[in-house]
């Protein structure tokens, strides 16, 4: 299990990210893009992912970690259930989806 603590703590760990309201959630961005939300409400977060990570983490468990189901997932928007998600497995996904978004500058 990972809490919202510890889930803004690992967020924020990358370099130059910035915390911001998103809607009724919680974002996390680097260069002004997201690579993160948070609901704290469902204890839930979603990674941006590319969609072979998105692949790959998926394949683990899917009800741990597994696509949006819209067009977002089709994109690589992944949800992570917080209360089932190992915290090393989070930061391995969290680390992928930061840099892609820092792949892209």
């Amino acid at each position: 299990m990972v809490s919202i603590d510890t889930f803004r703590q690992l967020a924020l760990s990358f370099p130059q990210t910035a915390e911001q309201p998103h809607f009724e959630k919680t974002s996390f961005r680097v260069n002004k893009k997201i690579f993160a939300t948070l609901d704290v409400k469902n204890t839930r977060a979603c990674l941006m992912l590319s969609e072979v990570d998105q692949s790959v983490f998926s394949a683990f468990d899917k009800s741990v970690i597994y696509p949006v189901p819209n067009k977002w997932g089709k994109q690589g928007a992944t949800f992570v259930e917080l209360k089932t998600v190992r915290k090393s497995m989070l930061k391995d996904a969290m680390k992928q989806a930061y840099n892609k978004i820092i792949a892209k500058k």
